[in-house]
């Protein structure tokens, strides 16, 4: 890997630890103060709500500015989310502030890879970045669940600051203060990320331009025979993805009477079989191959059904193990597919950004469809198995979908895999 490669994995890790440990004390800063379990949920949509406002603009500014520069600017922006989130802000609005500052950060972060590597070492890149993020989401979630336990929390309410008072009261308001240190760590490895010697293009000063070109981008992905494929199996994912984090820690609530700090081992158990998933496919799977993992998302989809029948942890453990190993499989390929695909129809950051408009309206529409299912009543096996069927019936539609572009365009689906195959070598 060329030099700098390593300096942008240290700033995803520092970046998204604090974001994944936040998670976590948003949602115990929610039920302390009595919130609803829908409010809980909605953590996760409204996280996504600015990846879909912004979307036609974070993918021009991300090319039109070095990429390090705007991932320093987006890790500032979360440290603000942070601080609105300990000076009185609701816990929802502050959570979409620190989600506004991952949604720039994202386009600079996967752009780059495209912009540093050659197409041969991306699904490696991938499989390295996308296993790095799901070790920091592993540690994220287990230091979350940490920091306003029981042994940990008492220590961070026990500083006080000489002459200041800071209003942290609660364990859940320490844990959002200690996690301002790891946005800041990252923000320092951000300004070290090496410029490349990719062209930068300007954002047009109309804003309507900027609109009707992430639209047009937008249909040059759906409209590619592979792109679509990709672009819809990478958006189910991280739609079910997004949602598992919450919906693990319901599911511990109710199968295993967890609290908030053993609910996150689980979400941990989870990404660890994701990391080894991600890793496998790394080395094993070609560019081309990629269509060909579709099935084991049809796998994670009833997967997430048989959760519901699961009320031993050590059944659930390895249960949940595969469950992620199934999506860390799927997902390296195919990123890798829609990142090459993206950076032949136009620039990477307005690529990166097109998939986050998708991806993260799809989290934004699963996380509302699940927090609505509980609003009105239902039961966490219930939406469970609800949102896990729907998984797995459109996981099979994707696949469906590509056998018949294999069949009605088949000379241009074998010129598109011909391409992935020149370039993945």
């Amino acid at each position: 890997m060329k030099k700098g490669f390593h300096t942008i994995m240290s700033a995803q890790f520092f970046s998204s630890l604090a974001d994944n440990a936040l998670f976590v004390a948003a949602v115990e800063l929610l039920r302390a103060s009595g919130a609803g379990e829908w409010q809980r949920a909605a953590l996760v949509p409204m996280f996504a709500l600015f990846y879909v406002i912004l979307a036609p603009f974070v993918g021009a500014f991300a090319d039109a500015i070095p990429k390090g520069r705007v991932m320093f600017i987006s890790n500032s922006i979360k440290v603000v989310g942070c601080l609105m989130m300990l000076f009185g802000s609701h816990p929802l609005l502050s959570y979409a502030v620190v989600g506004l500052g991952a949604a720039a950060y994202s386009p600079a972060k996967y752009g780059i890879l495209t912009e540093l590597l050659p197409p041969s070492q991306l699904v490696k890149a991938n499989g390295w970045i996308e296993g790095l993020t799901i070790a920091s989401i592993i540690m994220g979630v287990l230091l979350g669940g940490q920091l306003v336990g029981i042994h940990i929390a008492p220590i961070l309410l026990g500083f006080d600051l000489p002459l200041i008072d800071t209003s942290v009261d609660t364990p859940a308001e320490a844990a959002v203060t200690a996690l301002i240190i790891p946005y800041i760590i990252a923000a320092l490895f951000n300004l070290r990320i090496p410029r490349t010697d990719t062209e930068l293009e300007p954002m047009p000063s109309q804003p309507m331009v900027l609109v009707r070109d992430f639209a047009d981008c937008n249909a040059r992905l759906w409209n590619d025979k592979l792109g679509q494929i990709s672009l819809a199996t990478t958006t189910l994912f991280w739609g079910v993805g997004g949602n598992l984090r919450y919906i693990v820690l319901a599911w511990a609530a109710a199968a295993l009477n967890y609290g908030v700090t053993q609910a996150t081992s689980l979400v941990g158990v989870v990404t660890i079989g994701t990391a080894v998933g991600a890793v496998v496919a790394s080395a094993a799977m070609k560019l081309d191959k990629a269509p060909k993992t579709i099935p084991l998302g049809i796998g994670m989809g009833l997967l997430l059904v048989g959760m519901v029948f699961i009320d031993n942890v050590w059944v659930a453990a390895p249960f949940l193990i595969l469950l992620g190993g199934f999506g860390g499989f799927l997902v390296v390929p195919m990123n890798a597919l829609l990142q090459h695909r993206g950076h032949n129809l136009m620039g990477a950051g307005r690529s990166i950004a097109v998939q986050n408009f998708n991806e993260q309206a799809c989290i934004l529409a699963l996380g509302a469809f699940y927090s609505g299912l509980t609003k009105v009543g239902m039961s966490a096996f219930g939406a469970i198995t609800i949102f896990g069927l729907l998984v797995a019936a459109t996981m099979w539609a994707i696949g469906h979908w590509h056998r018949r572009n294999c069949i009605r365009h088949r000379e241009e689906v074998e010129r598109l895999l011909a391409i992935a195959r020149c370039d993945g070598h």
